[in-house]
């Protein structure tokens, strides 16, 4: 079936109510949750709830210490001093939460908490105003006929809006127009969600410079989002690589034989409902694409300028906070004919991140309770102890897993780099292991399992949406995150191997 670009973009609109209705189970009336991330939001706060007691009350059990610190922040691993065991009240404990937004580190906590709450605003605008929508429909339309390159490119696309931007949920609602377009050159819907889907959460995983992730835990550790930035590409490099030859390989099984496609039975039923027509060229359509291409370009421009100048990376999280929110309103007013709107979605768009807020905060405070009793230098001359002089590679492996074993239970990013990072970061850098590595062990055990837990809401609503069981959808990716996993390990060992 051969069509043109024309009435592939008329398909695309006549479908964009039925999008936004599937999508409705995650975004309703926009509010914050779908009823399933309110128990998943439910569940993290449980989960943090518990941690927060349980750091509580080991400050009646484990003693009170202290580490001198060097002028960078550092523990100095020989100056440690015990005292005596002396539990915090728990009025501290219940009140965490709220007075880290007043603890020394709350200037950091407020300002990422900001950027968040204008970033998911932004996001929110794009989506409303079908910036995104059109961007991504408009780029791989070009490419039509061209299955193998189709592939490649819109996964490289939807990559690189994971990992330099950290876009994953927002993508999701690109899903249907995706698979739409997959099925009209002849392919299924499992590469639709591949090139989608997984690419966007691949992207995350393998961030270059994602604020959520490289951005924020750079924050904490004093690091720059340029630092190590070689290696963070070059595992870009390798993960689009191997996501790209799975698909490719899928597509041609699935020429030869169409009936070994896991959705053939579905995807025979989606293709007798494609219904194009030809149009007049949309010109509204084609002003949002130019604006918003230039709004990507100054974010790119704006991303590269933070990682590479050092005199203003110290700044990132203000400057890019800016850039999004000034060139966001700007395009916005530019393709809205309802000016007001713009700022209505930005504002919903902002308002659906508060919760994320509070899950920081409730992160941030196991750190702050731990100060305050005491036994937070305790604690990591206890892991010091179990890890000097252990191989680093272990080390390493532990970290990993440690992640691994937190994103079953806390999907947020920032959450889990609030909660992890300042306990952490100190413990690896007197043992010897970079800033740089944890980071990037941080974001390879963050993503790549987002697309295979069963804890992750927007897989299951992605899957729903696309008619996909997730019983069948684990048989056809788990072989691929068993090579990602091998992938990502091979690569911390690389990194410890040559000092990074």
């Amino acid at each position: 079936m051969k069509i043109n670009t024309e009435r592939y973009l008329k398909d695309i609109y006549n479908m964009k109510n039925n999008v936004e209705n599937n999508m409705e189970n995650k975004k309703s009336k926009e509010k914050s949750f779908s009823s399933m991330e309110k128990k998943s939001f439910i569940t993290v706060v449980i989960v943090l709830s518990v941690v927060i007691i349980f750091c509580g009350a080991l400050s009646y059990f484990i003693p009170q210490g202290h580490f001198d610190r060097l002028e960078n922040g550092n523990i100095d691993v020989d100056t440690y001093t015990q005292g005596e065991v002396e539990g915090i009240e728990i009025w501290r404990i219940i009140t965490a939460p709220v007075r880290v937004f007043a603890s020394s580190d709350a200037i950091t906590i407020i300002m990422i908490s900001v950027f968040l709450l204008i970033m998911s605003g932004i996001f929110n605008l794009l989506d409303k105003t079908d910036g995104i929508k059109i961007f991504i429909s408009k780029i791989i339309s070009k490419l039509h006929g061209k299955n193998q390159a189709v592939v490649m490119v819109t996964v490289f696309v939807f990559m690189l809006f994971g990992s330099f931007f950290g876009m994953f949920e927002e993508l999701a609602t690109l899903l249907p127009i995706v698979i739409l377009f997959m099925l009209s050159i002849g392919l299924d819907t499992m590469t639709g969600i591949g090139a989608c889907l997984m690419a966007a959460c691949f992207g995350f995983a393998s961030a270059i410079t994602n604020p959520f992730s490289v951005g924020l835990a750079s924050q904490i550790a004093g690091t720059n989002t340029s630092d190590g930035v070689w290696l963070r590409f070059v595992f870009f490099v390798l993960t689009f690589s191997t996501l790209s030859v799975f698909l490719i390989l899928h597509t041609k099984k699935i020429k030869k034989n169409p009936a070994l496609s896991p959705t053939y039975q579905i995807d025979i039923e989606k293709r007798n409902n494609l219904n194009f027509e030809t149009i007049e060229r949309n010109e509204e359509t084609t002003k949002k694409f130019k604006v918003y291409s230039i709004f990507f370009i100054i974010q790119g421009v704006v991303l590269l300028s933070i990682a590479f100048i050092h005199a203003i990376s110290d700044y990132a999280i203000p400057i890019l906070s800016l850039s999004f929110l000034i060139s966001g309103i700007v395009c916005g007013m530019i393709v809205s004919k309802d000016k007001k709107s713009v700022f209505i979605h930005i504002l919903n768009g902002a308002k659906s991140m508060l919760p994320a807020v509070l899950l920081i905060g409730m992160a941030s405070s196991v750190k702050l309770i731990m100060t305050e009793s005491g036994i937070i230098d305790t604690i990591m001359k206890y892991a010091i102890d179990i890890l000097d002089g252990k191989n680093p590679f272990l080390a390493v492996i532990l970290i990993y897993v440690l992640i691994l074993i937190l994103q079953v239970f806390i999907g947020s990013a920032s959450a889990k780099i609030f909660l992890v990072m300042p306990i952490v970061l100190p413990i690896t850098n007197a043992i010897g292991l970079s800033p740089e590595l944890v980071i990037l062990a941080y974001c390879m055990a963050d993503g790549f399992t987002d697309v295979i837990l069963p804890t992750n809401p927007i897989l299951l609503i992605s899957l729903s949406m696309s008619n996909v069981p997730y019983s069948k959808w684990v048989k056809w990716t788990w072989k691929l995150q068993i090579i990602l996993l091998a992938l990502s390990l091979g690569v911390l060992f690389f990194a410890v191997a040559i000092g990074y």
